[in-house]
């Protein structure tokens, strides 16, 4: 029966990158997710900071290797017909750690368009036997997911999602933020932050003498908070002019870690149903955080101090499952004017937090 079978289907989604609070860099990476029965396949994997093999910035040839593998067109890269399905972001080592399963197939030809459209009596691909590998060989006792799969897919709708990224059609996203601010040191130093995620970013007083084409190339334009507002409806209006759609940011405060991460949530266009993290929210001494599936929850405060210097505060780091959380913050961190960053995997929020 239909009922046997799950969907499949591909989404982007993204791993944010950001300054993190001991100074660490963490790359931006966009990527398609493999949705299983309209959920992203990643979300079950609780506590899982990787990304998929079909990422924006792999050279075209390595991407469509990759989907002809997942087609099993292509031999299996790991024994015992395994593929990897997540990888590390950083640097895609195998010993660093990767998701993988079986993937197989029933019936048909292996040419597609046998069967029916449900898949039954047709073409089928399984997935099956997850599991962590650091290693060559996967230990399925020890490293399995037990409580995923197997999944069985019909063969031509399976075939049609991931065939579909082979005809040249797909486009990577654009990664480019315009800054616009006065403070041009600070300018610089958030600019230079971005470039090393991986995120291209450009600095300009206004957009009176940007041509149109290149307004295009932005995906968001970020506002320092001493930018007049008149200037501020001149560059949206120069934008629109260009009929170019971008996101717009307005910096929180001159600290680049925080603004870095408020651009992070500008370039995440997708829906709020397969993003992790969707609220957050700080009040009364303490942050209101929702997530919509068991991951690592990451609480950052920043502040300015009396000298308008920047202090930072880890003050959350744990594994928080579905739904709302609230969560007690130091008196220290948030005193004055101070701002939370949350971050999960592939989400991230910031927020103000109230005056002392």
């Amino acid at each position: 029966m239909a009922a046997e079978y799950a969907t499949f289907g591909l989404a982007p989604a993204m791993r944010a990158g950001g300054v993190l609070a001991d100074g660490a860099y963490q790359v931006h990476r966009d990527f398609l997710d493999f949705i299983v029965d309209g959920r992203p396949l990643l979300f079950r994997l609780a506590d899982l900071d990787a990304v998929s093999p079909l990422a924006s910035d792999v050279p075209p040839a390595l991407f469509a290797a990759q989907v002809r593998g997942l087609l099993l067109e292509t031999e299996a890269p790991l024994p015992g017909g395994r593929y990897i399905l997540y990888g590390c972001p950083e640097c895609a080592d195998l010993a660093c750690g990767a998701v993988t399963a079986v993937i197989e197939r029933e019936g048909g030809s292996g040419g597609g368009g046998e069967g029916d459209e449900d898949g039954e009596g047709g073409e089928v691909f399984v997935w099956r036997d997850f599991a962590w590998q650091t290693d060559v060989n996967a230990d399925l006792e020890r490293d399995g997911y037990h409580g995923i799969g197997p999944y069985r897919f019909s063969g031509p709708a399976y075939r049609a999602a991931l065939a579909s990224l082979l005809d040249g059609t797909v486009t990577a996203p654009r990664r480019r933020v315009l800054l616009i601010g006065s403070r041009v040191a600070l300018l610089a130093k958030l600019a230079a932050a971005l470039r090393t995620i991986g995120i291209g970013a450009d600095i300009t007083r206004d957009a009176d003498d940007v041509p149109a084409g290149e307004l295009r190339g932005y995906d968001a334009v970020a506002f320092g908070r001493t930018v007049p507002e008149e200037r501020r409806a001149a560059v949206r209006a120069a934008f629109a002019r260009a009929g170019a759609e971008v996101a717009c940011v307005d910096g929180l405060a001159p600290i680049v870690p925080l603004l870095v991460a408020q651009i992070e949530h500008a370039l995440d266009r997708g829906p709020a149903k397969r993003r992790r993290l969707t609220a957050l929210a700080v009040d009364g001494g303490a942050a209101d955080v929702e997530v919509t599936s068991p991951c690592r929850v990451s609480l950052t405060a920043y502040r300015l101090d009396r000298l308008n210097r920047a202090r930072v505060h880890e003050v959350f780091d744990d594994v928080l499952g579905p739904g709302r959380h609230r969560i007690p913050l130091d008196a220290k961190a948030v005193k004055g004017e101070s701002y939370v960053v949350a971050r999960a995997s592939g989400s991230v929020l910031t927020a103000s937090a109230a005056a002392r």
